[in-house]
């Protein structure tokens, strides 16, 4: 089993790319590909530079990355109740590729904030529109006040009721 793992953000200390790091390191008997989307950065979308640019080989280039994943963990970083703006031009220009961006693949959905929101606005979203983009979520999961729950220095999350959750959630993925 071959498992894809990324934050859906393009901050590079994000406390959800610790988050998923730390997701991963829970999966069994799988190989597990950490993806940075810095690495697939892309003009604006709009409809006039698709029709200039045609569909971008990073845009590809991703699209092929899940597509030879068994599973995908994605954490969910929210800016302003939503979606980052990395993620989603991302996600944009990948969709106009071939609407079933998650190909039918299992999913575990994880968001996290350093609030007790736990980025849950962006969470309900991602669940609510994933089937629409032939993503199967199988599990998520929620991390509120990320820095009492979780040691930055060991990549490890404190709170055993949560850390229960966590495994829990990852083993739903088999």
């Amino acid at each position: 089993m071959k498992v894809l793992a990324f934050a859906a953000t393009n901050s590079k200390q994000s406390i959800n790319k610790q988050l998923v790091t730390a997701a991963s390191q829970f999966v069994e008997g799988a190989e597990v590909e950490i993806l940075d989307i810095n690495d697939y950065e892309m003009p604006l979308f709009s409809m006039e530079r698709e029709q200039e640019l045609g569909q971008p080989a990073l845009a590809q280039a991703f699209f092929k990355k899940i597509g030879e994943a068994d599973a995908l963990i994605v954490s969910f970083a929210e800016h302003n109740g939503s979606y980052t703006a990395a993620y989603k031009n991302l996600f944009d220009w990948t969709s106009r590729i071939d609407q079933k961006v998650f190909q039918g693949k299992p999913m575990l959905l994880l968001a996290t904030s350093p609030g007790p929101g736990g980025a849950s606005s962006v969470l309900a979203a991602a669940a609510g529109s994933a089937p629409y983009f032939a993503g199967e979520v199988k599990a998520q999961l929620s991390v509120p006040s990320f820095y009492d729950n979780f040691d930055p220095a060991t990549g490890t999350v404190t709170n055993p009721e949560i850390l229960d959750q966590l495994k829990s959630a990852v083993a739903q993925l088999s």
